[in-house]
Parts: structure tokens; sequence; C-alpha cells
């Protein structure tokens, strides 16, 4: 029997099997983790009743580890931590109303991360962020690390009037500071070190920044009058509907920095946006800031501008707990005063 040449429409169908495969190897995966979420959440309501009835005593637990090891020795880590972890991770979120339709979407490890955090307002934070984001562990610990729940209640948000008139939520999708730590970069660095290494860790980047960033180009070119410009980087945000061009500055805000942002924001939404798109929204990000400046240029700019701060390095957590501190106690003078 003659062999059969294998077309390039041939070469597609078999492509088309191989995407069915994936689909069910991601469906199963799925379903493992649910399941196994699931069944670690009923064990952890099971032993925490009869602790708490005082039913069972805490050697009682140690009895229960040796009798599944013995029983089923192919359960693999079923240890005394693990099960108060199951205890742990039932007695946290028992009461709560939206967590049963979120538990299953993160895998167990990112629940062990989220537990492990010392209030219930920054488990719950983590929780509805890592369902969201669909983030990995070692995404949602890089989360934990950089200290972004802190840093999101003390951002004191720094768009312009222009910026939150074309997008109310602005400050809600962007900070006023940044961690980079994970680019890599020295202490001492230029403009185009910065550059190069937000690209070459663009996941890492867009990790920082929310996964609704697209990326469109580095040094991006815009033709004017006769002159070639180039946009440090420019993004497509998918939430707000609309071009994002960066532009980076290893130094201290200054106020002319704007003049320069307001040219690129012109020459994108006339050459660049789409008829169905939203007013493009420039980012200075620079290495340092003072909020008093940042505040009175960007109150009289007509474009829709906002600065951030970058580190290369994790906050200090003594300063993100001072500042979390200093947060709580201004919250209730608020509330004592009302």
């Amino acid at each position: 029997m003659a062999k059969e040449i294998v077309t390039a429409k041939i070469r597609k169908q078999f492509d088309e099997v191989l995407g069915l495969i994936e689909a069910a190897r991601v469906r199963v995966f799925q379903n493992a983790n649910k399941e196994t979420v699931e069944l670690y959440w009923t064990i952890g309501e099971y032993i925490s009743h009869r602790l708490e009835s005082s039913e069972w005593g805490e050697s009682v637990v140690d009895g229960l580890v040796e009798h599944i090891q013995r029983k089923r020795p192919d359960a693999k880590g079923f240890t005394r931590r693990k099960l108060y972890y199951m205890c742990q991770f039932y007695e946290a979120w028992r009461e709560s109303e939206f967590v049963p339709a979120l538990r299953a979407q993160i895998n167990w490890t990112c629940h062990r991360l989220i537990l492990d955090r010392k209030t219930q307002e920054e488990r719950e934070f983590y929780l509805r962020l890592a369902a969201k984001e669909h983030y990995t562990s070692r995404e949602l610990e890089q989360q934990i690390k950089s200290g972004l729940f802190t840093r999101l209640l003390t951002s004191k948000g720094r768009a312009s009037l222009p910026a939150k008139k074309a997008h109310p939520i602005i400050e809600d999708v962007f900070r006023d500071s940044y961690v980079l730590n994970t680019l890599g970069l020295p202490e001492r660095h230029s403009e185009k070190d910065l550059r190069s290494a937000i690209v070459n860790h663009l996941k890492d980047f867009i990790l920082e920044f929310g996964r609704d960033f697209c990326f469109m180009g580095e040094e991006y070119r815009l033709d004017v009058g006769g002159q070639t410009f180039f946009i440090d980087l420019l993004f497509y945000h998918r939430g707000l509907r609309c071009l994002v061009p960066f532009e980076l500055k290893i130094g201290k805000f200054k106020p002319e920095h704007l003049g320069q942002l307001s040219f690129y924001l012109e020459a994108l939404d006339r050459q660049v946006k789409r008829e169905d798109e939203n007013p493009s929204v420039g980012i200075i990000l620079c290495k340092e800031k003072d909020d008093e400046v940042v505040e009175m240029a960007l109150s009289r700019t007509m474009s829709p501008a906002l600065v951030a701060d970058y580190k290369t390095q994790l906050i200090d957590g003594k300063l993100l707990k001072r500042k979390f501190h200093e947060l709580v106690k201004l919250v209730e003078s608020e509330r004592d005063k009302t």
C-alpha cells in the first residue's frame, strides 16, 4: 500500500487533534485541583468540628495521621501540620459568603500562602486577586513579598483630571509606585538598561502592572511633520481599551516631562488610535518623585497622564508594616470624627 502524502491541510488537522488532547489535559488538571481543594476543605471541616466540641484532642489528630499512613501508605503528605492547615483553611473562610465560588479556582499552595497572612482583609484581598488573575503560586508569592496589599492601601493615585474624566476607574487600575525587583536591575542604571530589562522580563513587568497590559513595542516610532520620534514603550490596556505609552526616567520627576508625554499622546490619538478605542493614557515612570511637585504639575496639564515611581529592590517589610499601621490609625481617627 502506497504511503499517503501528508499535506499542509492534514498537518493542520493533526494539530487540531493535539489541541483536543491539550484541552483535555487542562480540564483534568483543573478538575484534579478542584477535587483536592474540596477534599481538604471537607477534612478541615470534619476535624475542626471535633476539636471545637472537645470530642477530639490534639493527640487524636496525631492518631489520625498514623492511621492514614498505616491504612493508606499511598496517600502521601497527610502530616499533622498539613491537617491543621486544612482546619485553618476551613476556619478562615467558613463564614465567608464569597469564598465557596473562589476557593477551587486556585491551587492548594496558593491557599497556603494566603492563610499565612495575618489579617482577614489581607487574606480576602489575595484570594480575590489570585482567582481573578489566575496566579501560579510563584506569581502570588512575588506579589505577597512585594507587599502589594499594603502598597495598594497606601497608594495615593497620581492621575491628571483629564485622565480621570476619560477613565473614571483609572486610579483603581494604576498605582503611584511599583516594585521592579525581578528585572535584575542594579541600583545605578541607564534608561536604556531599564527599557531593555522591562522588555527582557516582560512577564514579570506585566505581573506587577496587571495582566490587562498587552505589549505593542519598544522605541515605538512616530513620524510627525517630517521628524521621527520614539516612545520608550507602548502598551495597550484591555480593560481601559486604550493605548498606554510609557516614558522612562531614571532620575527625579520634572514637570517638563509632561510636555513630551502630551505630544506623544496627541500623536497616538491622531495616528494610531482606532475609532472604537478610548483616548490614550500616558505614564511617566521615574526613579523618584516629589508628591507635591507631581500634584501641582498634574493639576494644570490637559493630557490624560499619570506619574509613578519604581523601586529596584523589595520594599523593607518594617516600612510596609509601619505604613499599614499609620493607615489603620488614620482610618480609625476619621471614624471617630464621624
